[in-house]
Order: structure tokens, then C-alpha cells, then sequence
């Protein structure tokens, strides 16, 4: 996974004004698990990162890029 997603998926959780406990309860992730992801000691996989950001009201988009 992309450190530059995990890094962007880190600033939207937190500027959001949505607590972790809730965000845990709407996603299923634990509280615990997402304080460490936030701490950076812990990563998510590709389905709690999809998972989090579906919640959030986001999605990833993927596109080839121009050729230079």
C-alpha cells in the first residue's frame, strides 16, 4: 500500500470531526487498531483501508499517467 495514501487517509481522520470510538463502531476496525495506524506503529490492509475511507465518504481513483 502506498505510503502516500496511508499518509492522505491519516490527515482526512484527522481533520474529521468524527471521534475513533465512532468510526470504530461504523467500520468495524478497532479503536485500538486505528489509534496505532494514526501513531504510525501499525498499517491497514487494502479492505480496512477501503473500508475507512467508504465510511468517510471517499474513494480512490486510479489513473495511468500522462506520458511525459
Amino acid at each position: 500500500m502506498s505510503e502516500d495514501l496511508l499518509n492522505q487517509l491519516r490527515d482526512i481522520i484527522a481533520n474529521t470531526e468524527e471521534s475513533r470510538y465512532s468510526m470504530s463502531k461504523a467500520t468495524g476496525i478497532s479503536e485500538s487498531h486505528l489509534a496505532q495506524f494514526m501513531a504510525r506503529t501499525k498499517g491497514l490492509g487494502p479492505a480496512a483501508v477501503d473500508t475507512l475511507l467508504e465510511h468517510l465518504g471517499y474513494e480512490i481513483v486510479v489513473k495511468r499517467k500522462r506520458k511525459e
